[in-house]
């Protein structure tokens, strides 16, 4: 597809936000660091892979900016039903790791199509949202199309099972309905609805270890050596570190690994106990800056696709920090969510810096003229 008004390649790059590449590129450097000192130093138990893995991330993410915004929004359904497909793949013919079936394996390849979902659910939302005719946002026809978009991943990735990620797509399809202006009326009746039906969900909608998980969340002190040793062993990790750490590779919890998954869910307490309180707080800020990059770029954008697909991703990539950093705190129940571009796994990679191609193709393209429903 051609667009004769399109700018040239480099005048795309003169006119692109470096920001945004810049800091994720930092995130990522910190990210082989921190698997270096997990794997003890030795190169090829992740370190190199993530960095090699950033790099091709780099390279899809200039791409994706590079093409015009209105490839995208065409885009937008047939990568949401792609997704979907592959989450359908899954449940068929997917690959069983401790227990849960997540993965599907591509010859080489494996890929999680969960973590693909993600942005795919924000991009069809975002086309419906700009599609749909204004006074239809609140009414019963414009929210079962929104909720479609939203549940029917939501339950697939529920079965194979992974509680933490179909909130994360649930919970970013909700802020995307806010932000396309539903009225407060629904809001409000959708609280009340959630509410009610909290002891349903309870009862009939969680596996026995989710409800494990959370009642350890609640009182960490009623299974110390099981469902609670990951809580215990990672505020002890980031306790240990005080303000200002323990130094590079010198962290004992690292050492005796009493922490599990430290190169992936639990990545952030090598920073906290070899950094310290600082390590953290830099690590924090590092994670605002780009979110506000984000937020920035999507208030230049003046169609409903370009600026609800940047704030979408946006809150994406925060949820994916929120629970991560909150779970290894104690402050959120253990689900399985990495901290994006700094835990080890490719598929993550791919996505996150898919994303950001996106937001920089949105902002870049801010002046290509989208069809627009009245």
């Amino acid at each position: 597809m051609r667009f004769d008004d399109t700018p040239g390649l480099q005048s795309k790059l003169f006119a692109l936000n470096w920001l945004l590449p810049v800091l994720a590129g930092v995130l990522g450097l910190v990210g082989v660091l921190a698997i270096f000192s997990a794997t003890d130093g030795e190169l090829g138990r992740g370190a190199i892979q993530h960095f090699v893995r950033m790099g091709a991330g780099f390279a899809v993410m200039m791409a994706i900016a590079m093409v015009d915004i209105r490839v995208w929004y065409g885009m937008a359904y047939p990568a949401f039903l792609g997704a979907l497909a592959l989450l359908v793949g899954v449940d068929l013919i997917g690959v069983n790791v401790n227990g849960s079936q997540r993965w599907l394996q591509l010859g080489p390849i494996r890929i999680q199509p969960s973590e693909i979902m993600k942005p795919a659910v924000v991009l069809a939302l975002a086309r419906y949202y700009h599609d749909l005719p204004s006074w239809r946002t609140s009414d019963p026809i414009g929210l079962a199309g929104a909720l479609a978009l939203i549940g029917l991943p939501m339950l697939l990735v529920l079965r194979q099972p992974d509680l933490g990620t179909s909130l994360l797509i649930g919970a970013t399809g909700v802020v995307i309905i806010f932000l396309a202006g539903v009225s407060w009326r629904v809001i409000s009746l959708a609280s009340v609805l959630a509410a009610v039906s909290l002891p349903i969900v309870w009862q009939f909608g969680l596996k026995d270890y989710q409800r494990e998980r959370i009642l350890t969340f609640i009182d960490p002190s009623r299974d110390p050596a099981g469902a609670s040793y990951h809580i215990t062993q990672s505020k002890i990790a980031l306790g240990s570190g005080g303000v200002s750490g323990k130094g590079f590779m010198q962290g004992t919890q690292r050492q005796g690994g009493y922490v599990p998954e430290n190169t992936t869910d639990f990545i952030s307490t090598v920073i906290g106990e070899e950094f310290g309180f600082i390590g953290s707080l830099a690590l924090v800020g590092l994670y605002i800056a780009i979110i506000t990059v984000c937020f920035r770029l999507s208030l230049q954008c003046k169609a409903v696709f370009s600026r609800l697909l940047i704030l979408g991703l946006t809150t994406t990539f925060a949820l994916y920090i929120f629970i991560n950093l909150g779970m290894v705190m104690g402050l959120l129940p253990v689900v399985g969510v990495p901290l994006p571009l700094v835990s080890y796994g490719g598929t993550v990679i791919l996505v996150v810096m898919s994303s950001f191609g996106l937001m920089l193709s949105a902002h870049l393209h801010q002046g290509s003229t989208l069809p627009k429903s009245e």
